[in-house]
């Protein structure tokens, strides 16, 4: 049987939602998250964080600080028991022709590819519409997290996942709902 991945988004859905966050000092987990993961990982799921990181492509900080906020996210994560399996992001503007920013699916083609995983076996996780077009993209199973801007989005009817939940602590629910 094909191994299961978790593709779940970072600012607002693992952590805390700060503005252009390029400063790992600043990083928190949202809580919950690490038991909620840590128990995905113990039902078989992997998982990797897919992330847009226009900041970047805008220029207010270079990749270096996306890498080294993903390194203390890792950090924060395996001392919960829940190491993601790897992190994908896509440095490009808004406004700038992607095959990677989300919705684009690039990155979860180049993840796909990188742990062999059936993409239509997945779940894509995120706070924004942008994520569940990237799950409804690659036939995955959305769920929209009403942390960061997930609730917003919820209120503006803007995006249609196949779950709403509170908060990534409530991912369990969801993983009872899907047929191993």
């Amino acid at each position: 049987m094909a191994k299961r991945f978790l593709l779940l988004d970072r600012d607002g859905t693992l952590i805390v939602e700060k503005h252009y966050l390029h400063d790992p000092n600043e990083v928190e987990l949202i809580p919950g998250v690490g038991s909620a993961l840590s128990e995905a990982r113990t039902r078989g799921w992997g998982m990797v964080c897919v992330s847009n990181q226009a900041g970047v492509g805008r220029g207010y900080f270079p990749e270096s600080d996306v890498v080294a906020v993903n390194a203390r996210v890792q950090e924060l994560l395996e001392q919960a028991g829940a190491p993601m399996d790897g992190y994908y992001f896509c440095p490009d503007h808004p406004d700038q022709p992607s095959t990677h920013r989300k919705p684009a699916p690039g990155m979860a083609l180049d993840a796909a590819q990188d742990f062999g995983f059936d993409l239509s076996l997945s779940v894509v996780v995120g706070d924004k519409p942008c994520d569940i077009d990237l799950g409804k993209a690659i036939g995955a199973i959305t769920v929209l997290v009403r942390t960061g801007y997930g609730s917003k989005h919820e209120a503006a009817h803007d995006c249609e996942p196949d779950y709403i939940i509170d908060s990534l602590a409530d991912l369990s629910a969801i993983l009872n709902l899907i047929p191993s």
